[in-house]
């Protein structure tokens, strides 16, 4: 018997409490009938052409996104403009859509923990920017169980995480002994701060701006080296953890399929 949309929906809001998305965010259900079956789901990070193409071509009728679809207000889903063509879209394929954003971000575990396992061999101690819990937050702060140079850790990171154009960045003296780490899905630059106060080796996060990043290696002191990581490679890990709670929920009845297609904007590199 096929699981409905709504339980599954109830299963991913246990994981990811809407509770803790910051108040800008917009998460939950973006179209679909929470009533009809998701017998098959597709679990991506950007809701975008490419995946809801390729939820089209498994027969999903549920796709679950990290990445909201409708971010700012809208006043209206025109199918000539490029959001509302997709919910059309989605619509007349019978798709459903649901995003779990930062609240998938600050749960415990949650998009950081999902990063942390894949990168390996990282012990996780708490969140690099806590809620007043202590226990959920945005970033993890990890111990690596065996301390290693920066230079082979950058290498770990890249062989670790899926193959992207830019690929991933290092800042920082390649002979230096990494034995904390602070890890952030996404867009960190802002905690930068964070990472510098809890006094770890390294961090790793996703869309390093030039300047952030320049001033904070400047800064005097020691300071965190840089891990540069492509926004969607930082958090299709937590693609994977959000399938095991489907999987959890639909008890063997929900075909769980992870969309491995590359959404990072960028497809060219010159070298």
């Amino acid at each position: 018997m096929s699981v409905p949309v709504s339980d599954v929906i109830a299963a991913l809001e246990t994981a990811y409490p809407p509770a803790l998305a910051e108040s800008w965010d917009a998460v939950g259900l973006v179209c679909g009938d929470p009533a009809e079956p998701a017998d098959r789901v597709l679990v991506c990070v950007d809701p975008v052409e490419e995946t809801v193409a390729e939820a089209e071509e498994v027969g999903a009728r549920l796709i679950v996104a990290h990445h909201p679809l409708l971010l700012r207000g809208v006043h209206g889903v025109a199918a000539d403009t490029a959001k509302g063509r997709l919910v059309h879209r989605m619509i007349r394929a019978g798709i459903a859509l649901y995003c779990a954003h930062t609240n998938a971000d600050s749960a415990s575990p949650g998009v950081s923990d999902a990063l942390a396992e894949t990168i390996g061999g990282l012990r996780v101690l708490r969140p690099l920017a806590p809620h007043a819990d202590g226990v959920t937050g945005i970033g993890r702060i990890c111990e690596l169980t065996e301390p290693e140079p920066f230079g082979v850790f950058v290498r770990r990171v890249a062989e670790a995480l899926p193959d992207t154009r830019p690929g991933v960045t290092g800042a920082g003296d390649p002979e230096r002994v990494l034995r904390t780490v602070a890890v952030s899905g996404g867009a960190g630059d802002s905690y930068l701060g964070q990472a510098t106060a809890a006094g770890v080796d390294a961090y790793v996060t996703a869309d390093l701006r030039h300047h952030p990043a320049g001033e904070h290696l400047g800064a005097p002191g020691p300071v965190p080296a840089l891990v540069g990581l492509t926004h969607w490679a930082s958090e299709w890990p937590w693609c994977g953890q959000a399938a095991n709670v489907i999987e959890s929920a639909g008890a063997g009845t929900v075909d769980i399929r992870v969309s491995t297609r590359c959404t990072d904007p960028w497809n060219l590199r010159a070298s």
